[in-house]
């Protein structure tokens, strides 16, 4: 029996959220809550270990070869000598909507401030009688969302191999760091900062150009640590 595949964009996108999204609680569950205590190091090891395990499950089951969809809009304008695409400007336009609807989200929702609580300090946030094991169900939820955006927008301008969100998860970490994490706002330039970045380092430096995007995390580091107070991370 063959499978039935949606012929409309937006049913096939739709079927890319329904199959993606609910995994991100499902990796929380299964990975993550039970080690809701542990610290920050364990945290960090079993990320990569689940890392490296999602992307062998990636290798197993779509294979090395990679892919690319087909674009939203197939339209395209010329605007003084520079030829903009459709998709062009369907990745800027929905961009633009999902980092507008997440400012609003964390700043203006219970929901959102619940989230941010909850990172802040757990153990306050369940003093206050937030439910911190649904918050990071919906942590991973929300994470799983964008990603799966990202990808849609993304895969018809690039090819997509099974381990190509890895390299765009390492460059958001450098804007967010570059930007800083404490604010939503200055991620958002420092991610503008890290591509513009990388769009000049391919015209002159192609060779080199992750090495030059990832570079610039040393000296931020360097600034921060002499200008940022210390504490002691808590066990």
């Amino acid at each position: 029996m063959g499978v039935v595949k949606p012929q409309s964009m937006l049913l096939q996108a739709l079927a890319v959220l329904l199959l993606v999204v609910p995994m991100g609680p499902l990796v929380y569950r299964l990975a993550y809550r039970p080690l809701a205590d542990a610290t920050v190091l364990i945290l960090l090891i079993v990320s990569v270990a689940l890392h490296l395990a999602m992307v062998g499950l990636g290798l197993y089951f779509f294979g090395a070869e990679g892919s690319r969809t087909a674009a939203f809009s197939e339209a395209r304008w010329d605007v003084g000598g520079l030829m903009i695409s459709g998709q062009s400007v369907v990745i800027v336009g929905a961009t633009a909507v999902l980092v507008v609807a997440m400012f609003f989200f964390f700043e203006r929702t219970i929901i959102g401030k619940a989230l941010r609580a909850t990172a802040i300090n757990r153990v306050g946030a369940r003093l206050m009688g937030i439910p911190t094991a649904l918050s990071g169900d919906l942590s991973f939820a929300l994470a799983a969302l964008i990603g799966a955006v990202s990808g849609l927008l993304i895969a018809p301008v690039t090819t997509i191999y099974y381990d190509t969100g890895f390299l765009i998860g390492l460059k958001g970490f450098v804007a967010a760091i570059v930007g800083g994490l404490h604010s939503y706002p200055l991620a958002l330039l420092g991610a503008l900062l890290v591509g513009q970045l990388e769009s000049f380092s391919s015209f002159w430096a192609s060779a080199f150009k992750e090495v030059i995007v990832f570079t610039l995390i040393i000296p931020v580091l360097w600034w921060r640590s002499l200008h940022t107070h210390h504490v002691e991370d808590e066990e």
